[in-house]
């Protein structure tokens, strides 16, 4: 459903996201068509191309050239039907059966077409979902496309933030095609792109986000109409985030390269609720208005040990797991983006903060320390004006 030029591996991985059923398979075969057919069983098989067919036309035509290559993996190809099909996909399919007889090899013809008027046909049906990364506030933009009663699409648009909940909320009605042009296009864009994901996972970030809807925020008018809709994943079903975790595995972090991250402005610092923070808050001002004067360094080490002694209980308990669930969703859209190396220091960096006390965690400590920066910078400053030449005696 989209035009991405990406490789047989890159699709397959996707693939396995969205069949989970398959996915042990899918995934141990490295892209390799002739393991992944004689992994899968032949219902399996069928689903898995059909699905490439469908979602990446050109790695579908890749898989099922190789397969049709081999007289004992071609039956997933022919027994396709194009009739039942989307239309890029079918494109894709006849080729692939056209190569063949051209080969001399035996293909099932395709009966002709009835000239009744019929109903679409239920594969025509489209539920698809896009997400965005994260803003430096941790809000990001779900998109979800599904049929409407009587012909058409309904598009949902969201702003969604763990920590207060749903934010905006906007629901729109198109035609197909133009609701997959904007979906497309909403992948293309240079900032902030919206990444394919699997359908069920984004209802679970949806709900996920729903259920932290803050007390003295209530949800956008008309989100309580739809949420059961929205929000309707079967209990279980990985967020966009999980899957990347999955996927990517548990590899080396590297604490100073996340850190030079946040201090960049690359991702986070996904402020904390400011009841957490505003202990550190006090206690800065007050060294920044101290009395008695003190050398820079010394007021720089009383600054750093604030830091440190706050930084356990600001990301005490869930905001811990709210942080590295926004690292893993983070991941995801890396991920998707051929950002590979850099989703994995993400999902590094996100079980570095569920298992590592904050105070010795480096990434924690950069990212209070670009979120306090203002005030992290006055403590110093004032101190440094303040203290005579020499340093104090």
């Amino acid at each position: 459903m989209n035009d991405w030029e990406i490789g047989l591996p890159e699709a397959l991985e996707r693939a396995a996201s969205a069949l989970p059923g398959a996915a042990d398979v899918i995934r141990p075969a490295n892209g390799d068509p002739g393991q992944l057919a004689r992994g899968l069983g032949a219902a399996d098989a069928r689903s898995v191309l059909a699905w490439l067919l469908e979602h990446e036309p050109r790695a579908g035509e890749e898989l099922a050239l190789a397969w049709a290559e081999d007289p004992d993996t071609a039956d997933p190809v022919l027994d396709l039907a194009p009739e039942q099909l989307p239309k890029p996909a079918r494109k894709a399919l006849r080729r692939v059966l056209h190569h063949l007889r051209s080969r001399g090899v035996a293909v099932p013809e395709v009966p002709p077409a009835a000239t009744v008027a019929t109903l679409a046909p239920l594969h025509e049906g489209i539920d698809e979902a896009r997400v965005t990364a994260l803003d430096p506030h941790g809000v990001r933009i779900a998109y979800l496309a599904t049929d409407r009663a009587g012909g058409g699409v309904r598009l949902f648009e969201l702003a969604l933030d763990e920590a207060r909940g749903v934010l905006e909320f906007e629901v729109f009605e198109a035609g197909r095609s133009r609701a997959r042009r904007f979906l497309r296009e909403a992948a293309q864009r240079e900032t902030w792109p919206a990444v394919p994901a699997p359908s069920e996972s984004v209802r679970a970030l949806i709900a996920r986000a729903a259920a932290h809807q803050a007390a003295d925020r209530s949800a956008p008018r008309h989100f309580a109409e739809w949420r059961t809709r929205l929000s309707d994943a079967p209990e279980g079903t990985r967020t966009p985030g999980a899957l990347a975790r999955e996927a990517l595995g548990a590899g080396a972090a590297d604490p100073a390269l996340v850190s030079g991250w946040v201090r960049d402005g690359v991702l986070g610092p996904w402020p904390p609720p400011f009841a957490r923070v505003q202990a550190l808050v006090d206690r800065l001002d007050e060294l920044a208005k101290g009395l008695v004067i003190v050398s820079a360094a010394a007021r720089r080490e009383q600054v750093d040990r604030a830091v440190d002694d706050a930084l356990d209980e600001i990301y005490a308990g869930e905001e811990r797991g709210r942080i590295a669930d926004l690292f893993e969703e983070t991941a995801y859209v890396w991920w998707q983006t051929g950002r590979e190396a850099e989703a994995r220091q993400a999902v590094a960096a996100a079980a570095e903060f569920r298992t590592r006390a904050p105070r010795e965690n480096p990434v924690a400590r950069a990212m209070i320390e670009r979120l306090l920066s203002p005030a992290l910078a006055r403590a110093r400053a004032e101190s440094e004006a303040q203290a005579p030449a020499g340093g104090a005696r």
